[in-house]
């Protein structure tokens, strides 16, 4: 069976590798915020070292004042999101002009951190796989918007990335987690 990219339901691929002109895109997320999400845009060219990434998500998405600045930190703020500030609509979050990030030697880090972020807060699962009783799931997703590269050229430096997947589809590339540590389990009702 073969699972197609999402930006409105909580499961995988977490994060797509997409042209910034996509029509997916477009009906992706007209479709996520007729259902009453968000989407929040980050510019790639504020992402192109870990500090000034950090920096980025902190300010826009809100993160608390204790935030880490650090890989570890980014998961844990992205998966708490809904508990510091950020309401309980789902989101995507999307990094337009995100061509230049392909030199960028964390990027494989930086998409395993994402896809981390939203196996946890798509499924609220705890490290064992079993689902959080207080916290309830939420959408989250990640789109890196390219304008000149093609997808396909983000497949090694994104499969570099930690327990993370690549899968061509279409004109995208999506990364997921893979292995015994991340089951896709199906949300619950």
């Amino acid at each position: 069976m073969r699972t197609h990219a999402t930006l409105t339901e909580r499961r995988s691929p977490w994060v797509v590798f997409a042209r910034h002109d996509d029509p997916w895109l477009s009906t992706e997320t007209d479709e996520l915020q007729r259902q009453g999400g968000r989407v929040i845009r980050l510019d790639g060219e504020e992402l192109r070292d870990p500090q000034a990434l950090f920096a980025a998500f902190a300010r826009q998405l809100g993160f608390p004042p204790y935030f880490g600045h650090n890989w570890d930190a980014l998961v844990d703020c992205l998966h708490d999101w809904h508990g510091h500030g950020g309401d309980s609509r789902d989101a995507a979050i999307l990094i337009d002009r995100a061509d230049g990030l392909l030199g960028a030697e964390f990027l494989g880090c930086f998409v395993s951190v994402l896809c981390q972020a939203a196996w946890r807060a798509n499924l609220q699962l705890d490290a064992d796989g079993i689902p959080a009783e207080d916290t309830p799931p939420f959408t989250l997703h990640f789109t890196f918007l390219l304008t000149a590269t093609p997808p396909a050229a983000f497949t090694t430096a994104t499969a570099n990335g930690m327990d993370v997947a690549v899968t061509q589809e279409e004109n995208r590339l999506t990364a997921t987690l893979t292995g015994p540590d991340w089951p896709d389990t199906a949300p619950r009702a």
